[in-house]
């Protein structure tokens, strides 16, 4: 690694790191990284205070203004926005959400070479939603219109600009509750046929069991990318990439690698040990995620196709910290090749 990589590297820099590799993290705004990512000076007394529950436990989360987009993006070149996860941009009478109005916010600070990915609503892709502490069927789920009406468009009409990518998020679902693999394929089939064609969707499939051939070739169909995720109950990310035959389905020439948490640990878990975000925790992190990621990023490269790598917090505990890791096994394996 030469001595201009390693100062860039060494102050989080990881814009240079390859024409066609997009580094990011998923979400922004945490505090836990100031004096990497954020000035400290900068957010003095602008810092809000939040309590979350997660697994019974409650703890603070420290958020910063939008307006920190903009150091964000002096760092990375794309970042994913979880919150569009969780409600529609636009309510059922056609009403702005809150989401769209923090989306209209984060607007004002980005330039023209920034870059996002949005997560679909799990209003239009999950079977089931939890309410009221338990999960109930989702009687809107692959509703074509939903998706169309109340977030497509509008994020469009909003983001048209800096719009890198679209994830559908579908949840883990045991044997008892999935549908076989053939069938799944077949929902998605015509989904993906009622709503507009795009070259920037990309699944995230958290079923291994669903990861199969009839899934793959309507992705294929439809030029639709395979998320491979580092996630507590999937396979390796390299044993996901091979799953499709080490092909890179997307018709935009794009991946998407999410590195979200450690396998075998769950959500409540992984974000216990992570919070407050600030430091690697050891032994949290998966080596082999590192090197598995870099070696599927060099694999891209190799076919013109651009790695966007996204990177969780809970995935070891500081993603700054990771990334940096990452980008260095990438200078290492593909640079130095």
């Amino acid at each position: 690694m030469s001595r201009k990589h390693a100062a860039n590297l060494e102050y989080f820099q990881f814009r240079d790191l390859h024409p066609d590799v997009f580094m990011g993290t998923a979400s922004d705004r945490y505090a836990g990284w100031i004096g990497q990512i954020y000035s400290r000076q900068r957010y003095e007394g602008n810092i809000n205070r939040r309590s979350k529950m997660v697994g019974g436990k409650s703890f603070v989360e420290e958020v910063l203004p939008v307006e920190s987009v903009e150091e964000y993006f002096s760092h990375f070149r794309v970042l994913e926005l979880d919150f569009t996860f969780y409600r529609p941009l636009l309510d059922r009478e056609g009403k702005a959400t809150p989401n769209l109005h923090t989306l209209r916010a984060y607007t004002k600070y980005l330039n023209k070479e920034d870059r996002l990915i949005l997560k679909v609503p799990q209003t239009v892709f999950a079977k089931k939603l939890r309410r009221k502490g338990a999960y109930a069927e989702n009687k809107e789920y692959l509703n074509p219109n939903i998706f169309i009406r109340q977030f497509y468009e509008p994020a469009l009409g909003l983001l048209a600009a800096w719009l890198e990518g679209f994830i559908f998020e579908q949840e883990y679902q045991r044997k008892q509750d999935r549908p076989s693999a053939k069938e799944f394929a077949g929902e998605l089939d015509e989904f993906f046929t009622a709503i507009p064609k795009e070259n920037r969707y990309h699944i995230e499939i958290r079923t291994d069991a669903l990861l199969s051939g009839p899934v793959f070739d309507v992705l294929e169909k439809h030029g639709i990318g395979q998320v491979l995720s580092h996630w507590t109950w999937l396979p390796r990310l390299s044993s996901q990439f091979q799953l499709s035959g080490g092909k890179f389905l997307n018709s935009g020439n794009q991946l998407v690698i999410r590195l979200m948490t450690p396998r075998g640990m769950r959500y409540q878990d992984a974000y216990a040990r992570a919070h407050p975000f600030n430091a690697i925790i050891d032994g949290m992190m998966d080596p082999q995620m590192v090197d598995e990621t870099v070696d599927i990023m060099c694999a891209a490269i190799a076919d013109g196709v651009q790695s966007n790598v996204i990177v969780n917090n809970r995935s070891g505990g500081n993603a700054p910290l990771i990334a940096q890791k990452i980008a260095e096994q990438f200078f290492e394996k593909h640079v130095a090749s």
